[in-house]
């Protein structure tokens, strides 16, 4: 326990450090453990907690950042690419362009805490203009609540969090196996989820040609355009005859009768 205890020690602020990082750039690898852990060490004496927080909040800004002028210099194309290679990539459409456009730059405060928003945020604010001032602002509250809910949590279990390091000191790299095996589940998991999501838009999907084809043929079918409200203002080009809708709505257009073919499209 007193050799991981002091490798943790040494090297666990930049740890912390380096965790957030990473995680705020895009990659799938979860801070909170890694501040709880840091949390529960702030606890026992080994640094203060506010550094803890402060540099995680360091962090989230620097890895915030560049998403936030990829989505000021490419707008619409970065929100689309993100939510295209997302883990949850119905989530992300379903959930971040809504809660933006609700709440506006305030909900970045929040932002880490909604899943699939934390990394949508950043590019969405700078898709719509805000300036850096405000945008460092928020996303500095925010990170102050996410990291410092995740320090505080380590400090009420310390405790716990002292078996766990004694169990994984104890057992060495079979630990160390535990851990990455379950890593490695929890990927797979969101990888198949993903793969089944995106097997079935495909098999429900036409494609831009055959439509316009249609459409040249006369055979028009029902277009309703499903985009959020943030979506279109991002990119206002819609379809020639769609009807815009509201996915929220009971239901989504009233007079389609079950004889009509309806095409959908949304981000």
């Amino acid at each position: 326990m007193e050799q991981l205890t002091g490798t943790l020690a040494q090297y666990g602020l930049v740890i912390v450090f380096a965790n957030v990082l990473i995680t705020q750039l895009g990659a799938p690898l979860p801070a909170i453990p890694t501040m709880i852990v840091a949390g529960a060490l702030a606890y026992d004496g080994h640094w203060p907690a506010a550094s803890v927080v402060g540099l995680a909040i360091l962090a989230s800004l620097l890895g915030d950042l560049p998403w936030f002028y990829a989505g000021r210099w490419y707008g619409h194309r970065v929100l689309n690419t993100l939510c295209r290679v997302a883990v949850e990539p119905d989530m992300c459409v379903r959930q971040t362009e809504n809660i933006f456009q609700r709440w506006g730059p305030p909900s970045l405060m929040i932002a880490k805490f909604v899943p699939g928003f934390a990394t949508v945020a950043p590019p969405m604010a700078g898709a719509f203009k805000l300036a850096l001032g405000p945008f460092l602002a928020y996303s500095a509250v925010g990170a102050l609540l996410w990291s410092g809910a995740a320090v505080v949590v380590g400090m009420i279990f310390h405790s716990q969090v002292d078996v766990v390091l004694r169990w994984i000191d104890d057992m060495g790299p079979v630990a160390i196996l535990a851990i990455a095996i379950v890593v490695g589940f929890y990927i797979l998991v969101k990888w198949l989820e993903r793969w089944f999501f995106m097997r079935m838009m495909r098999m429900v999907r036409v494609s831009v040609d055959e439509l316009h084809d249609l459409m040249q043929q006369g055979a028009v079918p029902i277009i309703l355009d499903a985009r959020s409200a943030a979506a279109r203002k991002l990119d206002p080009r819609r379809i020639p005859g769609a009807l815009m809708i509201d996915t929220a709505a009971p239901v989504l257009h009233p007079g389609i009768g079950p004889d009509r073919d309806v095409v959908i499209y949304c981000t």
